[in-house]
């Protein structure tokens, strides 16, 4: 039996210890498991990119901000559902967070069965939301190893061009754009064009 909750992971920052040590005593007795750190520092240094999980933090805090942690998690491109902890005057400040793409927020004194209901609607939404962005990172890992004259073949095959009118577009032979194609389905494990296609149109790559 796993000793790790099967309800998934919350990360919860936040520079009151009182705020963490009360959320990490709830969510536990949930069954969740809770990651506390004091800063967004410290948690940008430690966050795992990999793992299906849920972000709550403080809108207010010494140092880089939850707004700031935010910005750097979009820069990132990071799949993470964020709820922000709110004052009563960073209301107007949260719903900005909100059309940056935060899921909610909640204002202090929260209610446990709020925020308990909040938490597994992240969790399940980020279930479907790194599914997709693992999906994007091993499709971008595919495209890289790809040559700049392979990615212009690639974007003609696509575009439903054949292989005399390629040649005709790039300057090169037809036994040339062949051994591109070739070379291309190798290194996408692609085993047909529709396959070739799903990867290049950012649909789910075929499974190895």
């Amino acid at each position: 039996m796993s000793l790790i909750p099967k309800k998934g992971t919350v990360y919860v920052v936040d520079d009151d210890e009182a705020v963490r040590d009360s959320l990490q005593w709830l969510l536990e007795g949930k069954d969740y498991r809770v990651r506390c750190f004091d800063s967004a520092e410290s948690f940008l240094s430690r966050f795992d990119a990999r793992e299906v999980a849920c972000l709550i933090v403080d809108i207010r805090m010494g140092g880089m901000t939850g707004l700031e942690l935010q910005d750097r998690l979009i820069e990132r491109k990071s799949p993470l559902p964020i709820v922000f902890i709110t004052g009563h005057g960073d209301v107007p400040m949260a719903v900005d967070t909100m059309k940056k793409g935060a899921m909610d927020f909640i204002q202090k004194p929260f209610k446990e069965d709020e925020l308990v209901g909040l938490v597994e609607r992240m969790l399940e939404h980020a279930k479907d939301a790194f599914t997709d962005y693992q999906q994007a990172a091993s499709r971008g890992a595919l495209l890289s190893k790809l040559t700049s004259r392979e990615s212009q073949v690639l974007e003609r095959i696509v575009a439903g061009r054949l292989n005399k009118q390629i040649a005709d577009d790039l300057g090169i032979s037809i036994k040339t754009v062949e051994a591109h194609r070739a070379n291309i389905m190798e290194k996408l494990n692609a085993n047909t064009v529709a396959d070739l296609l799903k990867i290049a149109l950012g649909q789910a790559a075929p499974k190895t």
